[in-house]
């Protein structure tokens, strides 16, 4: 904090008055401008008009404030910058080019990449992409995403200071600034996330918001007409109000005010002039997504002084400028960060090689010494009760862990209740069970913002609100992060809630997600075998589907063990003696109907498998010889049972194999009802099976 006081209080004063250095600051913002015209017109395709209107803002925030070292871009405290309007990514990737920002071998971007914007394998794609682009802090694109990321960001800023900070070593404050536009504002997740950064008070959160007043159809005031300061200072804000984008000592002046406060987060209004130069497009909606045409910016460069048709000109002095600016600065920062985790490591030992595992994504060793065993047991337990003791016996042996809710923790039962647990709250933000609120679409992108700065965190509500969260969801796995998502109250099996609340749809959505992991157990100790494979994924997203009902817990002296949830699916049960007949493939509270059926079949001398679905991406994922053993081609006589849509169990199945599965929404009754009624029943399962059967032998 001092360290930023100091450079706001001089970030004024750090300017020179001389003509010539405003000329050279002029001349960099002319840069950013005109690299992001002739990318756009080069690609002829993306937008323009942002990047050449908020050039300013970015390179006051830049050059004087942000605390980032182009050289060493992913130090734990330098501070983040994230695009909510990532439509302007020329903005972003013109600044990492200039400011020199370094990747392993050599610059993160150079001007060749620069030229290659929008084309295929560019590490400049349309929209900006985490793993992709060094210096891209988070993927976005769809528009507020990066505004719920910012807020998950600020508070782990907050949480890790809370849980590594010790006197004398402040190795945690970071702030977060967000650049966004109209696009955000009007998006609800936007609403979301600012009330959960205002009731949390994160004074280390600053959005700056373009108010350029022009979207893709034309003005905003055709469809919008917030009074944006008073929205936001009614979430409990500070709202500053720059009137000129080009003002650079106005610009100065509010992010000082923003580093001088830590009460509560900041909004910084930028009125701005889409396409600013450009003497036929600037204030039009021409200007926002799509090349301003050769002719165009060429009368744009005349406005700027700039020599007409040169192309991707980046003029003597610029670079050095940013290196004697956010290059200097920057190293100094994080030199003097680098000092201070020295001498915490001699002081701190434990703290620092709790922090350092953290960092790398690494889970303690023994994480799993307490999880528990579940016995036999026909009565059962709902799948979400037996999730909420297994999170309760890892979570005091794995620190990073923090669960949340969105209002629904009683429901979903992840509420950490161990001795210390506490509640991340304003003025204990190192709690380790968060309160999102109802605020599922925040919750998705919140959670996201966390565990890109190294807290593994999880959001839960019921299944049918994961529709909600599907953008944040598909965001992590395009960036291929560990977020966690528990989602219970899976089915018609949440009985009188009726059709409004029980899933049908959304498992399909789920599994239908690339590089996502979604997870079904069937038993108590599947829901054990599920936190494992969560656990220990690295670069992929999971969801946990569970229970309101009760589930029986199997015998595993009878059945196989659960491990082979980490394979996805495997045998539960299989035809004694010889290759089985049919076999019955079940996931979550489908696998006892599928073992009752098996029983029965067994009885009457039909050779049965049964197989445990929980993880149609886990089995994927397996070889073919895995595969093919636990559904070997030859055997064609197969039942699926899931209490959702039968769309994808074709695979499978093939397409003459039976489907128990839901062809419509539910029903409001209790829910061993709605199982009769829709067909959910030992005997249905067994009737299909010999269905299948006969069609077999009769085509045989």
């Amino acid at each position: 904090e001092v360290i930023m006081s100091l450079t706001s209080q001089n970030a004024a004063q750090a300017r020179s008055s001389t003509s010539e250095e405003v000329d050279l600051d002029e001349l960099c913002i002319n840069t950013i401008r005109t690299l992001s015209m002739d990318a756009v017109q080069k690609a002829n395709s993306g937008h323009p008009g942002t990047p050449m209107a908020l050039a300013p803002v970015a390179y006051a925030l830049w050059q004087q404030f942000l605390r980032f070292d182009p050289k060493e871009p992913t130090w734990p405290n330098r501070d983040r910058f994230v695009l909510s309007n990532g439509h302007a990514s020329m903005l972003l990737y013109s600044l990492i080019h200039l400011a020199g920002v370094q990747a392993k071998g050599g610059p993160a971007l150079s001007l060749d990449d620069i030229k290659q914007f929008r084309q295929l394998d560019s590490k400049c794609p349309g929209h900006p992409e985490y793993g992709l682009t060094v210096g891209v802090e988070t993927t976005t694109g769809p528009l507020g995403q990066g505004c719920g990321n910012s807020v998950g960001m600020a508070i782990a800023s907050r949480w890790l200071a809370a849980h590594f900070n010790r006197p004398g070593f402040a190795l945690f404050d970071y702030d977060v600034y967000t650049l966004c536009g109209d696009g955000d504002m009007m998006e609800g997740i936007s609403n979301e996330a600012a009330s959960l950064a205002g009731h949390l008070k994160l004074g280390n959160l600053c959005w700056i918001y373009d108010n350029n007043g022009i979207t893709i159809e034309g003005h905003t005031n055709l469809a919008f007409g917030d009074d944006m300061a008073m929205r936001f200072r009614a979430y409990g804000w500070h709202v500053e109000h720059v009137k000129d984008a080009n003002d650079i000592e106005a610009l100065d002046k509010a992010f000082a005010g923003f580093c001088s406060r830590t009460d509560a987060p900041t909004f910084i209004i930028v009125d701005s002039h889409i396409g600013f130069g450009s003497p036929n497009k600037q204030d039009t909606a021409a200007a926002h997504g799509e090349a301003l045409g050769a002719e165009e910016v060429r009368l744009t460069k005349r406005n700027y002084g700039w020599p007409e048709d040169a192309q991707f000109l980046v003029p003597d002095g610029v670079r050095k400028h940013f290196d004697d600016g956010i290059g200097q600065r920057g190293a100094k920062h994080r030199q003097d960060w680098q000092k201070l985790m020295t001498a915490y490591r001699a002081e701190h030992p434990k703290e620092a090689g709790d922090l350092e595992q953290m960092l790398a994504g690494k889970v303690p060793a023994g994480w799993d010494a307490d999880l528990p065993t579940f016995a036999a047991d026909a009565k059962g337990i709902a799948s979400r009760d037996s999730s909420a003791k297994v999170i309760n016996a890892f979570a005091p042996r794995f620190p990073a862990f923090v669960g949340g809710s969105a209002d629904l923790a009683p429901s979903t039962k992840t509420r950490l209740t161990f001795e210390g647990a506490g509640d991340l709250e304003p003025g204990t933000l190192g709690g380790r069970n968060m309160h999102f609120g109802i605020r599922e679409h925040a919750m998705g992108a919140v959670v996201n913002g966390m565990t890109l700065s190294g807290v593994r965190a999880s959001g839960s509500t019921f299944l049918i609100f994961s529709d909600y969260m599907k953008n944040p969801i598909r965001l992590a796995a395009l960036m291929d992060l560990p977020a966690i998502h528990v989602f219970t109250h899976d089915s018609i099996g949440l009985g009188e809630d009726g059709p409004t609340h029980q899933s049908i749809e959304q498992l399909a959505g789920l599994r239908a997600i690339p590089r996502l992991v979604t997870l079904r157990p069937g038993d108590a100790n599947e829901v054990v075998e599920a936190w494992r494979v969560i656990v220990g994924l690295k670069h992929q997203p999971a969801c946990l589907v569970l229970t309101r009902q009760a589930l029986p817990t199997l015998d595993r002296t009878r059945y196989a063990s659960a491990a082979g949830v980490a394979r996805g699916a495997y045998v539960l049960a299989d035809a004694k003696p010889g290759t089985p007949e049919v076999i019955l493939i079940g996931t979550g509270s489908e696998v006892g109907l599928c073992v009752e059926a098996y029983e029965t079949l067994a009885r009457e001398g039909v050779a049965a498998r049964i197989v445990s679905m929980p993880s149609w991406d886990l089995f994927e994922a397996q070889d073919e010889a895995y595969r093919d053993s636990v559904l070997p081609p030859d055997v064609t006589a197969r039942v699926s049972v899931e209490a959702a849509s039968p769309i994808g169990w074709d695979r499978y199945v093939g397409r003459n194999g039976a489907k128990i599965a839901m062809y419509g929404f539910g029903g409001s009754a209790p829910a061993k009802d709605l199982f009769k009624k829709f067909g959910f029943t030992s005997d249905k399962v067994v009737a299909a099976a010999k269905q299948q059967l006969a069609k077999t032998r009769k085509r045989t």
